[in-house]
């Protein structure tokens, strides 16, 4: 299903607070590491606990869309210095147009599903969770490596949660 969206990669983590991730965090911050990003200091708790932003998530999905452009690139025939993400339209826009469908498609073959979808619009640590689902590692960068497609990567992620009226009653 990921892949036919054009997703390189598709994991499943649990929904759980990000114990080993808290101290580094922390102390990342503390070191003033965040530069100017004072926005990363905001929401600490949500960093480390989806639950936090969708109450009742169960569990995480990443989802990796590698942004190495395929069409020759503008630096070969100008001296303009460009990240690679930034060739063709607004990943925010590509990616999320593509989670909204596959969350769609998730809801049509599994039935009852709640959650929501994430491009860079809430605290959320992407890498972390897709190591934790299995998508790649963290490298010395901190950029998550993927053997395929290295570390040109995008990350994206659903919180889910099974309805309520989706959850058969106990007897």
């Amino acid at each position: 299903m990921a892949s036919a969206l054009g997703f390189h990669g598709c994991g499943i983590a649990r929904a759980t607070f990000l114990e080993k991730e808290a101290a580094t965090l922390e102390n990342w911050l503390l070191k003033g590491y965040h530069g100017q990003m004072q926005y990363m200091e905001n929401h600490f708790d949500k960093r480390l606990d989806p639950r936090l932003l969708v109450p009742g998530a169960r569990s995480v999905i990443s989802l990796l869309y590698s942004y190495f452009p395929e069409e020759t690139l503008l630096e070969q025939h100008h001296p303009y210095k460009l990240a690679k993400y930034a060739y063709g339209e607004d990943y925010h826009f590509v990616i999320k147009d593509k989670l909204k469908d596959f969350f769609s498609r998730m809801q049509e073959t599994f039935g009852a599903l709640e959650g929501r979808v994430f491009v860079d619009s809430a605290p959320v640590m992407e890498r972390q969770w897709a190591q934790r689902a299995g998508l790649g590692w963290l490298g010395k960068n901190a950029l998550l490596l993927n053997k395929k497609n290295g570390v040109f990567l995008l990350f994206s992620g659903n919180y889910l949660r099974p309805r309520t009226s989706a959850r058969p009653a106990r007897s």
